[in-house]
């Protein structure tokens, strides 16, 4: 289990690389649940993702010798975004294998930071050759596997933690999941810093390896269908499992449509433009409201927002949204 020593020192490892993004309460959202919502804004962060910060305190742990023969990451995306740009001002050779469903911007911008990108058909062939990668030398910078990556990503929670003390105080923390490090990271974090908030979790229908691993009792593989495809992890590991069945209150599922209709809730209520990794966290908002209470105090963690208006508004269109 990460420690909250491993989280602190990641911080001090990270800071001066990545931004410390800010944690404010929405008004707007908080008239559209009924109940006080503070966003952790992490799609402000650099690459538009809460990913830099695990990539950069992988790279930053690496050896000279793993420096020089270089990284290799899987990813529906933010991923390998992160790890190409970090990479890059950090002077190391990256290799970012996607599957073609990833967006075309993100395979765009992970190209123009000066990865090597390599494609597949889907993310279980995607999966399969960077762990060929790593046979042939390369460092494997896994988005959720690595303790190193986790403790990265709970520096969100320790950041969450330190900005709500004596002002906001919350009862519940809402955090997506796609192969678990954001949401183990957090809940390792909080559990220590505020161990009175529950944690819950979000996945989208087509994408649902961790609710899958919660009901079979260890990580099993999930058929992957949801359009979120930066939360469509095959399964989730050992890793990550252990630490939300261990610390999160329950992982909620909500569909594709719910996710790109909570898009537009947060541009419109919130004034940001998210992802539907983030846009899932409304629906799953309003089903922790109703079972805790008016008494709820909700923190979502906006954890990106790498998607481009053509992209948003074809899914608006497609579930008739606009």
């Amino acid at each position: 289990m990460i420690g909250i020593s491993d989280i602190e020192a990641a911080a001090q490892r990270i800071a001066g690389h990545i931004v410390r993004t800010p944690t404010v309460p929405s008004p707007g959202l908080s008239a559209l649940l009924g109940v006080p919502v503070t966003a952790k804004l992490e799609l402000l962060q650099r690459t538009g993702s809460f990913k830099a910060r695990g990539a950069t305190a992988k790279l930053l742990s690496l050896s000279e010798a793993e420096r020089t023969a270089g990284v290799a990451a899987v990813s529906g995306g933010n991923h390998g975004i992160a790890l190409a740009v970090m990479a890059a001002a950090l002077d190391v050779k990256a290799t970012v294998v996607m599957p073609r469903t990833a967006s075309a911007r993100s395979i765009r911008l992970a190209q123009e930071a000066g990865a090597s990108v390599r494609l597949t058909d889907g993310m279980d062939n995607a999966f399969q050759l960077v762990a060929r990668l790593r046979d042939e030398g390369l460092t494997l910078v896994h988005p959720f596997d690595d303790p190193v990556v986790i403790a990265g990503q709970g520096t969100v929670g320790l950041e969450l933690a330190e900005d709500v003390e004596g002002s906001a105080e919350l009862t519940d923390v809402v955090v997506s999941i796609g192969g678990g490090g954001l949401i183990a990271g957090i809940a390792a974090a909080l559990r220590v810093k505020r161990p009175g908030v529950r944690v819950w979790g979000v996945e989208t229908e087509g994408a649902e390896a961790m609710s899958a691993a919660l009901a079979a009792g260890g990580p099993v593989p999930v058929p992957l269908s949801s359009l979120v495809t930066t939360l469509s992890a095959p399964s989730v590991s050992q890793l990550t499992y252990d630490h939300v069945s261990a610390l999160v209150e329950e992982v909620l599922v909500v569909t594709d449509r719910d996710a790109v209709q909570g898009c537009l809730d947060l541009a419109d209520h919130a004034k940001v433009w998210a992802e539907p990794a983030a846009g899932c966290l409304l629906p799953a908002a309003r089903q922790v409201r109703a079972r805790v209470g008016e008494g709820a105090r909700i923190g979502l963690v906006v954890c990106g927002g790498n998607t481009a208006p053509r992209e948003l508004t074809g899914w608006a269109d497609r579930f008739g949204l606009v």
